[in-house]
């Protein structure tokens, strides 16, 4: 954890470093001549002494400060227009700057989480971010130290890294690191050295140019979006377990009408290929649409989502994995938005098509998940008003068509 100083005042040009922690602030401070040599401690006037001792313990009070209790109120942070519990954040990207609040105690998730929220729309899904933290004490950003939790008020920026071209056979796996970001799929980079590799270990910023984000995949129901991707009768006897992805997508369809996400259904050919099958109910969708094309997005779709405002997450389900699906997960993707593709909700005509497209579609960054983890996500607490209806969808555990065969 990076020690910091609680700060009163708005955002402005850094107060001066606090000395270092450790030992007494009324004892000596070491002149710049070795102790061995001879030199003599520079002793602090009493005066001094006394105040130093009073800055430093209110800055060690605020560095171990533990997390608020519910309903507690921030001693060391807060404005007039953050709710109790909440720190202000400046959020910054690009020539841009933006306040916002977070919980207490919140970590790189809920940052990164904030970043996309606020930028989403600007950010390159497929470049390789970092995390910087604003240091009073160095007076410029720093690399988000490991394991930080907002506790007072700072300044955070998300930074771009150029991607480089490494020469052949100087390649390894992509170390998970806290610090950096990748949005979208993530492929190598250097070699890292015996020391880089150790747990906790930073890689090198002088040889390394970022590393990958594990997509966040937190999921809320008024940023997401489901889509239900050509579930039609002539389907039906060509498809692999066709019964058991129309009986977890009926409860999808029913998670979403209970918890008030939206609905964008559509029907590949249905002049040839039928209508969606009757057992699907599509009560409230928001917009079902014929399509000839592949992919689901179509520009009647993306008019609807840019009715929904702060749509960030889109669960996508239904036939086939290998070609619908895959292409409008790799076009929403394309444009900014975050995908979980339900794998006990999708199948293809055969299950070797299926399972290569799920692999590939991981590998590029989408979620890969199950309608059950997407239910209980969504409501994230028993205490929900919702949990009791949720829990009745879920209380069978879904058929799984299939995928442990392939496991």
């Amino acid at each position: 954890m990076v020690r910091r100083r609680s700060r009163s005042r708005d955002w402005g040009p850094p107060a001066p470093p606090a000395w270092p922690v450790g030992g007494n602030a009324s004892s000596s401070r070491r002149s710049c001549s070795n102790s061995s040599g001879g030199a003599e401690p520079e002793r602090l006037p009493p005066n001094m002494a006394a105040a130093e001792q009073q800055q430093q313990q209110h800055f060690t009070e605020a560095v171990v400060a533990p997390p608020l209790a519910s309903g507690g109120r921030e001693a060391t942070c807060g404005s007039a227009g953050s709710s109790p519990g909440s720190v202000p954040v400046l959020f910054c990207f690009s020539v841009f700057a933006r306040p916002s609040t977070v919980p207490h105690g919140s970590g790189y998730e809920v940052l990164i989480q904030k970043f996309l929220s606020l930028y989403g729309d600007q950010l390159d899904m497929h470049r390789k971010f970092v995390v910087q933290l604003f240091s009073e004490e160095w007076s410029q950003y720093i690399d988000l130290p490991k394991g930080f939790l907002v506790s007072d008020r700072c300044k955070v920026r998300l930074v771009p890294l150029q991607i480089q071209t490494h020469p052949q056979g100087h390649k390894g796996k992509i170390p998970s690191h806290p610090q950096c970001s990748r949005f979208g799929g993530g492929d190598e980079i250097s070699q890292l050295t015996p020391e880089e590799q150790r747990p906790g270990s930073p890689p090198s910023p002088a040889k390394h140019t970022g590393v990958r984000i594990t997509t966040l995949g937190n999921l809320t129901p008024s940023s997401t979006v489901f889509f239900c991707c050509d579930m039609q009768e002539r389907f039906r006897p060509a498809i692999k377990y066709f019964g058991d992805i129309i009986s977890v997508s009926q409860r999808l369809l029913q998670g979403a009408r209970i918890l008030g996400i939206p609905v964008i259904v559509t029907e590949q050919y249905p002049k040839g290929l039928g209508s969606t099958v009757q057992e699907i109910d599509l009560t409230g969708a928001k917009l079902v649409l014929p399509k000839t094309k592949f992919s689901m997005v179509l520009p009647e779709v993306e008019s609807a989502i840019a009715e929904i405002p702060g749509v960030r997450s889109v669960v996508l389900f239904g036939v086939e994995t290998h070609v619908c699906i895959q292409q409008t997960a790799l076009e929403l993707v394309g444009r900014g938005l975050e995908v979980h593709i339900v794998a006990d909700a999708t199948s293809s005509r055969s299950m070797m098509d299926r399972m290569f497209a799920l692999e590939r579609l991981a590998r590029t960054g989408i979620i890969v998940t199950t309608s059950e983890a997407i239910l209980l996500q969504l409501i994230a607490d028993k205490e929900h008003p919702k949990f009791k209806e949720i829990q009745n969808l879920i209380k069978a555990s879904a058929p799984e068509s299939g995928l442990l065969s392939k496991v």
